[in-house]
């Protein structure tokens, strides 16, 4: 659970090598040979982006072969101290990178920002880049079955649906599956590099983009000049384990929600016991099992567990999360509770798109057990310690046990050939958890990790809290990393909880925006940006 032709865009800059030296001036660099170019995009909130595409092989052991196309967004640089392209990406597997260049490029000092080309692309397979994956449109339109197998048809009608998207995918995009990896994507990232004109590359992943952007550094750690990496992946547990991993943290987290709204009892009035307020959430989730609520869109127990997934990302959400949850249990009013999934879990063409990528990805890197029943005694071991999402997120993974290509090996991405690496973890994220950080710091012999304490959102810089964004700027301003005499090389105190005054906003649409000015911090845009599941 982690989201053509050549060039034909009119365009003004050129790229140069990323390891330009601070006396290049902007003329002498713009004299570069130019490989791609770039139209102007811009939209309110981000006026400066800039449009482009390159084509590359779709089979990299065929590079004359049948070529696919990734689409690519940037935000110049503007100092005469140029440090190189700043490559982005916002996980997934499957999530678009386009509209995070913009949002990095504004959310850096501007002095630092000046100096990249903040580069974010569609990794292939992913919305406009082409071909673009939609195996089995509305596969996620409510009411699904229960997510809980708690009787032998439950389970076949989960199991009928996983199969059936596993088919889809393969009969649809037969020719394509077996190059929708992140082995694959790792080469289009030196493709773009290539593209751009640049010997080395900077790189600023978060989620699933930090194990894309350790796997790249394996396979070409002559070509990293700076790594940014947050919210860790554990490398060792792809892709399997790290889901199994991922139910304790997210049932932890939703426990935390539910200790927060017995803090605020004064306003949603479930109680001051957080055990009691939890036996509360699954006795609703029991009638919306039995009686979904909801008039044209409806939602059932599943449809709930999405719902309320997206808070053990991002505490931001926990006001508007529960308000739905105290009208529903308080007012007998469902209203709220429908508003809440469309905004935080109702599945678009562009959800559709990204989950495809997502299985494409995930069920070619790593070997998934084929035999059924591996999956239910791992899970139902797991759910009887962490029931909040252990079942809807094998369920989610379950097209894994009959995707139609093979499995590659994961990559070990230990790696002591780079320059200094960042990274950055909180201590209770629920997505990425806290030793997938410890571990690749082990992995990385140059990196420094960055710890928020006591932290629980997914995705922590360029999120409000200056001691880790501190961090992150001296680093891509003068390549310096904290030094620690520990396993952690520096700690940050995590940003507080948020204040249920937001609930009384009429609508949770706005925490969902991607526009700078129009959500209350930066952690809200960004999680717009950077969505769920990954």
């Amino acid at each position: 659970m982690f989201c053509g032709a050549t060039v034909v865009l009119a365009g003004t800059l050129t790229a140069v090598p990323a390891n330009a030296s601070a006396s290049h001036s902007t003329n002498t660099v713009q004299a570069a040979a130019a490989k791609v170019t770039w139209k102007k995009c811009a939209t309110a909130d981000y006026p400066t982006l800039q449009c482009a595409s390159v084509r590359v092989p779709l089979n990299y052991a065929k590079p004359s072969g049948k070529k696919i196309t990734l689409a690519l967004s940037r935000v110049p640089h503007t100092a005469k101290k140029y440090q190189g392209p700043l490559l982005v990406n916002p996980g997934g597997p499957g999530g678009s990178g386009l509209t995070l260049a913009g949002f990095v490029a504004s959310s850096l000092p501007k002095k630092v920002a000046a100096q990249y080309d903040v580069i974010g692309f569609d990794p292939r397979g992913v919305g406009k880049s082409t071909p673009a994956l939609d195996c089995k449109p509305g596969y996620f339109n409510p009411v699904r079955p229960d997510s809980v197998p708690s009787t032998s048809a439950i389970e076949k009608a989960n199991l009928k649906r996983a199969q059936s998207f596993a088919k889809a995918c393969g009969s649809k995009y037969k020719d394509v599956l077996p190059y929708i990896n992140t082995i694959s994507a790792v080469k289009d990232l030196d493709s773009i590099r290539k593209a751009l004109g640049a010997k080395k590359i900077n790189y600023f992943g978060y989620s699933y983009g930090t194990y894309l952007g350790a796997v790249y550094a394996k396979l070409y750690p002559e070509r990293v000049r700076r790594l940014v990496l947050d919210s860790i992946v554990d490398p060792t547990g792809v892709w399997y384990e790290d889901n199994l991993d991922q139910d304790y943290a997210f049932d932890k987290r939703h426990k935390a929600l539910m200790a927060w709204i017995a803090k605020h009892n004064s306003t949603y009035k479930l109680g001051t016991d957080p055990a009691k307020i939890e036996a509360k959430w699954y006795a609703m989730r029991a009638e919306l099992a039995k009686k979904p609520v909801g008039g044209r869109v409806k939602v059932g127990a599943s449809e709930l567990e999405d719902t309320f997934t997206p808070g053990g990302y991002y505490n931001g959400y926990w006001p508007f999360l529960a308000k739905a949850f105290a009208a529903y249990v308080g007012d007998k009013n469902a209203d709220p509770l429908v508003e809440a999934y469309q905004n935080f879990a109702a599945v678009d063409a562009s959800g559709d798109n990204g989950y495809s990528i997502y299985t494409s990805v995930q069920c070619r890197d790593a070997s998934w057990p084929r035999d059924w029943k591996k999956w239910t005694k791992d899970n139902w071991a797991v759910y009887k310690k962490a029931p909040f999402m252990t079942w809807n997120n094998a369920w989610y993974n379950a097209p894994c046990a009959f995707w139609p290509t093979k499995s590659l090996k994961p990559v070990n991405v230990a790696n002591s050939k780079l320059p200094p690496v960042l990274l950055f973890q909180a201590t209770d994220d629920a997505a990425t958890p806290y030793q997938g950080g410890v571990t690749l710091h082990k992995l990385l012999k140059k990196s420094s990790l960055v710890v928020e304490q006591g932290g629980g959102n997914h995705g922590i810089t360029l999120s409000g809290n200056t001691c880790l964004d501190k961090y992150l700027a001296t680093y891509l301003d003068k390549g310096k990393v904290p030094r620690g005499s520990g396993k952690v090389d520096a700690v940050c105190k995590k940003l507080p909880d948020p204040k249920p005054q937001a609930a009384q906003q009429n609508s949770a649409q706005s925490t969902l925006s991607t526009a700078p000015g129009a959500a209350a911090t930066g952690g809200d845009t960004l999680h717009g940006i950077l969505g769920f599941r990954g």
